[in-house]
């Protein structure tokens, strides 16, 4: 489950006219917005499209699901390396430049991808596409934050969102449609090579042509505090030493939470494929409709959360998830492992804002950045490692050992998050009262 990392009170948008700032409706927002709600359209294609074509594409080369596998962890390995030297250049020489470059470099890595055949090329380009996608997750909130009102951020944020997982989501029907329609005018199989190779640079073009209005952006000057103010924020509060405990208590279910979500999510397309056979077109087709529905679904977090409380809604979709998992795996038809996918997938959605906010409350502001952080390394080490197992246990067991993994996990996941916060009966340090 990835948090977003919560901006820093030291940068003070003054952009906008103070006017402007406080009386701004949604509708009206700075055009930097709508540049960066765009490119965030474009990246949810992309991601969409990549994650339908690059696995099949690998497979079409004769590849196995434990390589595959790899191929899909090896990203968030290169996510998990960059993302601090990536956070830090970005303040220091400016988000805008990071991020153009980020929109350069992912669709000539992805495009490598696309073109390339050899296991080491497929893997070092797959690794820098990890490394230069970063600098979207790095830099999108920040840039979003500076450009927005008070007033307007918590409905820009939501959009966002939307737009990268719901809107996003007709990726797959694109990735879907792309094979099909090459193979039809070049007389091969939508199975093939040639064919899915458009697929993915598909996915590469989308980053491109989304990126180009980012040239555009203005981005904001920001005021530093002063040392003077820091010393008197020092003096007026306490300094709070960091929660290591607290903080390994939230992270250890979160990584085991990631990791079986990378040992389903990351290869389900590919069992799709070899389990029943399906060509691009149905597979896109599928995983559309899963991923705007569980996006529209997400909405309604709130309503769940109001009358079941936030542990109670994280958990309790995550032992009902194991069993949905087991079910996929192990599915005798077709239709029954839609349905599986379909229930897992909405209940996925559900509690991604459930369980940020409820992590966030569990720390003071002092330190919520850091855990926001830390999220990000676990939700890299997860989806490393866990595409790595299941794509061993596809290729040395069989393709459903890889759902029982990750309904593993998520079992222990809910079991520790119960063992850790679930007798609270008085409100977290920092948040309202929890009442299981």
């Amino acid at each position: 489950m990835s948090l977003e990392p919560e901006s820093e009170v030291e940068e003070v948008n003054t952009d906008l006219p103070r006017k402007s700032r406080s009386t701004l409706s949604v509708m009206h927002l700075p055009r930097n917005v709508y540049l960066l709600l765009f490119f965030t359209l474009g990246k949810g294609f992309q991601l969409t499209i990549a994650t339908l074509n690059v696995n099949y594409y690998a497979h079409s080369l004769g590849y196995q699901p434990d390589f595959i596998g790899l191929l899909s962890a090896v990203p968030a390995i290169g996510a998990l390396i960059s993302a601090v030297p990536v956070g830090l250049l970005a303040d220091r020489i400016g988000r805008k430049p990071v991020l153009i470059v980020s929109a350069i470099l992912t669709p000539l890595f992805l495009a490598g991808i696309g073109l390339g055949t050899a296991p080491l090329w497929l893997l070092t380009c797959a690794f820098l596409q990890g490394v230069v996608s970063t600098a979207y997750w790095v830099t999108n909130l920040p840039l979003l934050t500076e450009s927005t009102t008070e007033q307007q951020r918590v409905g820009v944020f939501a959009l966002n969102s939307f737009l990268l997982l719901g809107v996003g989501a007709f990726g797959n029907l694109l990735g879907g449609a792309i094979p099909e329609i090459a193979a039809s005018i070049l007389h091969v199989s939508p199975a093939s090579t040639v064919a899915l190779r458009y697929g993915v640079l598909a996915a590469a073009l989308s980053t491109f042509i989304f990126g180009l209005p980012l040239w555009f952006l203005r981005e904001p000057k920001r005021q530093r505090v002063t040392a003077s103010q820091r010393n008197t924020d020092v003096v007026l509060k306490p300094k709070e030493k960091l929660p290591v405990p607290l903080f390994t208590k939230l992270l250890v279910p979160d990584l085991l939470f990631t990791m079986g979500e990378g040992a389903v999510v990351a290869l389900i397309q590919l069992y799709f494929i070899l389990r029943f056979f399906l060509l691009p077109g149905a597979l896109g087709v599928i995983f559309t409709i899963s991923g705007l529905a569980g996006g529209i679904f997400s909405l309604t977090a709130p309503l769940f959360v109001k009358r079941w409380g936030k542990l109670r809604i994280i958990t309790t979709v995550m032992y009902l998830s194991a069993p949905l998992m087991i079910l996929i795996g192990f599915a005798p038809t077709l239709w029954l492992a839609v349905a599986g996918e379909y229930t897992r997938s909405f209940m996925r959605t559900l509690i991604e804002p459930v369980y940020a906010a409820f992590a966030m409350e569990q720390v003071s502001d002092r330190y919520r950045a850091t855990l926001s952080g830390c999220y990000a390394v676990t939700w890299s080490i997860g989806f490393s490692i866990g595409p790595t197992a299941a794509g061993w246990l596809q290729t040395n067991v069989n393709l459903s050992t890889s759902f029982v993994f990750g309904a593993i996990c998520l079992s222990l996941s809910a079991s520790l998050l119960l063992l850790f916060f679930g007798k609270r009966r008085s409100a977290p340090p920092y948040g309202r009262a929890e009442l299981l």
